[in-house]
């Protein structure tokens, strides 16, 4: 019986994030502002992420190949962790958990509200990724989970919204992400 070592391996690769702010934690490498490195880090990687799970359906397109889509429930999980991560760092070590003022920001700072909207959707997402829910919710499944594309823009205007003077590194994510999104448009003309 041959075993799959490839998930495990995909599994471990997707921890990236975790192992690149664990040596920079244990190496003291976070810089002057440490609470703004952790909190910037998990975003950027959570849109990174999203880039990912939108990456699948063109890649299996493009290679003819349905081996990529056993690894999408698994990144969009890891999707749906590093955006946690991101949120309770910001609530956690920016905010010390102090929710009225938080509340304040999520309506008044249109970066938090978007930022925070693209965090519930993905908890839907996650919430709603198992087989069981696949059955449970049938065809309404598949449109449920298109709200990706809504995560995605969300996400990028996020980031595009947080970046007061650099806006080179948000805006090369949101042309990738138009990409990736124009791609899955022309799939559904051919389809």
């Amino acid at each position: 019986m041959k075993k799959n070592y490839l998930k495990p391996t995909v599994f471990l690769l997707l921890l990236w994030p975790i192992y690149v702010i664990s040596y920079q934690i244990i190496f003291d490498e976070l810089g002057p502002e440490p609470v703004d490195r952790i909190i910037n880090h998990f975003g950027e990687w959570t849109l990174i992420f999203i880039i990912l799970t939108l990456s699948i359906s063109p890649l299996r397109k493009i290679t003819n190949s349905t081996e990529w889509l056993k690894f999408r429930r698994m990144v969009g999980l890891f999707t749906f962790s590093y955006a946690s991560i991101h949120m309770l760092s910001y609530v956690g070590l920016d905010y010390r958990f102090d929710i009225e003022p938080l509340i304040n920001d999520v309506f008044k700072k249109k970066f938090v509200f978007v930022g925070f909207s693209a965090w519930l959707l993905l908890t839907v997402l996650a919430l709603t990724s198992s087989d069981m829910m696949v059955r449970v919710l049938k065809s309404y499944w598949k449109k449920l989970h298109r709200l990706v594309y809504v995560i995605a823009i969300f996400g990028s205007l996020h980031f595009i919204w947080l970046s007061k003077t650099i806006f080179f590194k948000p805006l090369i994510y949101s042309i990738i992400i138009l990409i990736l999104l124009s791609f899955r448009i022309k799939l559904k003309k051919n389809a």
